[in-house]
């Protein structure tokens, strides 16, 4: 017999060995599955569509009445994804979907930097601490 044989013989029963005897505890543990995995997909899908679809009509490539039930169909795909990750969250008991209001905008104040808090006695067009822009015309 020719020697090569004998060694791709006895390579093939070795790989065929070593795979036998794996153990499950040396594998390593798969990450686990999110249940929002599939609808995340399919959200940022639809909003790419919607995005897409703006643009076409924006170049008046589609009618008015075209983008209007284009539109519509995907915002109501979208919705329904959005109710079904709602679902899924209650089930899970994740807590509520109810995203507290942002607080309201606190008024500007004159001569003020709105990045680092700077006061000023007259009104400036950039901070003197920060360098930032304080949108006063001077």
């Amino acid at each position: 017999m020719d020697s090569s044989l004998i060694i791709g013989a006895f390579l093939g029963v070795v790989i065929v060995g070593y795979l036998l005897f794996i153990r499950s505890q040396d594998l390593p543990t798969p990450e686990p599955v999110s249940p929002f995995k599939y609808l995340d997909e399919r959200r940022a899908s639809i909003y790419e569509s919607l995005r897409d679809l703006q643009f076409e009509y924006r170049v008046d490539k589609l009618s008015d009445a075209d983008y209007q039930t284009t539109k519509l169909e995907l915002q109501k795909e979208l919705a329904r994804v959005m109710a079904e990750v709602d679902r899924i969250k209650a089930e899970l008991g994740t807590g509520s979907t109810v995203v507290a209001p942002p607080p309201p905008p606190v008024p500007a104040q004159k001569n003020v930097c709105p990045a680092c808090g700077a006061k000023f006695e007259k009104a400036l067009k950039f901070c003197g601490e920060c360098g930032k822009p304080m949108g006063a015309s001077v």
